[in-house]
C-alpha cells in the first residue's frame, strides 16, 4: 500500500502530516512518488487566508479528476482532505466534491488509523465505508512528529507543545478552526525530544498556535519552565539548537528572556509578530498590547541577547486604517529594525469579527501601502545583512543547493541562509563559515573552515 501527502500552511500542519505519515509507516505502507501511483492521497489544508484555500481547491479538483481517470481504468485510490479547510468547510466540500472519501478536521486526527484500515480492506472494490468513531473526536497530540526521509538522517524536527488559541484577534480564523488552547504533557514533550535526539536530529522547533501561552496543569509548568526542561533534555540527547513558534508578544515574559539568555541551546532568533504599529489599530485587532509595550519588549530582548535577530508579521489595510495609522507601522519598523517580515494586506475572513468591520480600505490603497512596507523592509534587511559580512558563524548544514549539487544550504542560529561548497556527507552536522558575500538575502561562504570538519 502506498500513500502520497501534500501539505499546505503552517509548521503545525507539517508536524501533523509527519505524525500521519508515521501512522502509515507503522502499518507497513510506503511513500508514493506522486498521486498517480498512490492508494491513498491526502491533502492537509490551510484556511488562514483565502488564497491558501483557493490553492487547495485547485489541487482538490486536480485529484478528483485523477480519481475519475483511475476509476475508468478499473483502479482506485482513497482521497482524504485534512486540516483547517476540512474543519471549516466540511459540508461544502462534500457537496462540491462528492468523490472525496474522507474529511479529517483539526480535532479528528485519531480517526486516521480507522481510515487506513478501511482503505486496506476495500481498495479492491473502492467502496470505502463511512468512519463512525465510538465518540466525538477531540484533539490529542501524537507521540511523534518526526519527518522521515529514507535517503538521509533527519536534521530538524518540529515538536508541538500546545494547540489552539484563546486570543481571538479580530482578523484571525485560527481560534475557530483549532479551538481553545490545549497544552501537552511536558513529560511527553521531553520524551519526543529524547526520541528525535536519538535519531540524530540537531535542531528542534517547539510549536504552538500561541506557543508561549503554554500552561500545563494550571500553572505547574509555564512556558519559561518548559524551556528550561526542554533545554536540559535537548543537551542530554545531542540536540544542539532549539527554536519556537508562534509567539504572541503579550505572553512573552521576562522569565522567558532570562532562560533564553542563560542557555545557548536556544537560537538567537525570535519571530515576534507585531501586526501593526498603531495603538488604535492594535486595539481593533484585539492584540492585547500597545506599540510602546512591543518596542520595550524588543529592547528588553536585545539588552539580554545583543546578538539576537527579530522577524515579524505585518498586516496593512485593516478596516479603518488611516494614513496616520499606516505611518506608525513604518515608524515602528524603523525603530525595531527587523531582519525579515511576512507582509500582507487585510483580506476579510468570514467568521471573524473583522469581517463585519466598517471602513474597509480600497484594494489600490492596500496595495500601495503594502508596497511601501515591503520596500522599507528590503532596505532594513539589506542593511542588517551587510553589517554581518566578514563575520565567522556556526551553521547547521541542512541540505544540497537546488542550483548546484556541489554546494550546501546551511543556516545560522539567527535564521540567515548561507550557501557554501561542500559534500553532501556533511548534511546534519555543524560547521564554521565566514560570511564572505551576499546575493539577495543569502550569504555565500567560500569554504568550511578546518576546525569545523
Amino acid at each position: 500500500m502506498k500513500y502520497f501527502f501534500e501539505t499546505y500552511g503552517c509548521q503545525m500542519n507539517s508536524a501533523e502530516s509527519a505524525a500521519l505519515v508515521l501512522d502509515c509507516l507503522e502499518r507497513g505502507w510506503e511513500a508514493a512518488q506522486d498521486g498517480e501511483s498512490a492508494d491513498l492521497v491526502l491533502i492537509n489544508t490551510c484556511s488562514v487566508r483565502a488564497t491558501a484555500e483557493q490553492r487547495a481547491l485547485g489541487r482538490i479538483a486536480l485529484y478528483i479528476s485523477l480519481k475519475k481517470k483511475r476509476l475508468a481504468k478499473g483502479q482506485n485510490f482513497a482521497f482524504v482532505i485534512a486540516g483547517c479547510m476540512a474543519q471549516r468547510m466540511a459540508s461544502d466540500l462534500k457537496e462540491k466534491f462528492p468523490a472525496v472519501d474522507y474529511l479529517i478536521g483539526t480535532s479528528a486526527r485519531s480517526i486516521f488509523p480507522l481510515i487506513l484500515d478501511a482503505v486496506e480492506k476495500n481498495i479492491e472494490n473502492g467502496n470505502f465505508p463511512k468512519i463512525i468513531p465510538d465518540e466525538e473526536p477531540s484533539f490529542s497530540f501524537s507521540k511523534s512528529h518526526l519527518e522521515t526521509d529514507e535517503n538521509q538522517s533527519p536534521v530538524r524536527s518540529f515538536v508541538p507543545v500546545m494547540h489552539g488559541c484563546n486570543n481571538f484577534c479580530s482578523y484571525c480564523i485560527v481560534p475557530y478552526l483549532r479551538g481553545r488552547e490545549v497544552s501537552r504533557n511536558p513529560e511527553f514533550v521531553l520524551e519526543e525530544i529524547r526520541q528525535v535526539g536519538q535519531r540524530g536530529v540537531k535542531e528542534i522547533t517547539l510549536l504552538g498556535q500561541n506557543v508561549n501561552s503554554y500552561n500545563w496543569n494550571n500553572g505547574e509548568v509555564n512556558f519559561s519552565r518548559l524551556l528550561q526542561m526542554a533545554g536540559k533534555e535537548a543537551e542530554k540527547n545531542g540536540v544542539k539548537w532549539i527554536r519556537f513558534l508562534s509567539v504572541n508578544p503579550v505572553n512573552f515574559s521576562k522569565e522567558t528572556i532570562t532562560v533564553m539568555a542563560e542557555n545557548r541551546v536556544f537560537c538567537r532568533h525570535i519571530h515576534l509578530c507585531v501586526q501593526h504599529g498603531s495603538n488604535r489599530i492594535l486595539s481593533k485587532m484585539n492584540r492585547g498590547y500597545t506599540r510602546e509595550y512591543y518596542i520595550q519588549l524588543a529592547a528588553d530582548i536585545r539588552r539580554e541577547m545583543p546578538e539576537v535577530s527579530l522577524s515579524t508579521d505585518i498586516l496593512v489595510g485593516f478596516p479603518g486604517e488611516t494614513e496616520e495609522d499606516f505611518q506608525e507601522i513604518l515608524s515602528l519598523m524603523e525603530e525595531v529594525q527587523f531582519l525579515y517580515a511576512y507582509m500582507y494586506h487585510f483580506n476579510p475572513r468570514e467568521g471573524t469579527a473583522a469581517y463585519n468591520f466598517s471602513g474597509r480600505i480600497s484594494e489600490d490603497v492596500k496595495r500601495e501601502r503594502l508596497s511601501s512596507v515591503i520596500k522599507l523592509q528590503k532596505k532594513h534587511t539589506n542593511a542588517l545583512l551587510k553589517k554581518r559580512l566578514g563575520q565567522k558563524e556556526t551553521v547547521l548544514i541542512e541540505g544540497i543547493s537546488r542550483k548546484n549539487a556541489d554546494e550546501l544550504i546551511t543556516r545560522t542560529e539567527r535564521d540567515e541562509m548561507v550557501v557554501v561548497p561542500g559534500d553532501k556527507s556533511l548534511i546534519g552536522s555543524f560547521a564554521h563559515v565566514t560570511l564572505n558575500s551576499l546575493k539577495g538575502n543569502t550569504f555565500w561562504a567560500k569554504e568550511l573552515t578546518e576546525e569545523s570538519l
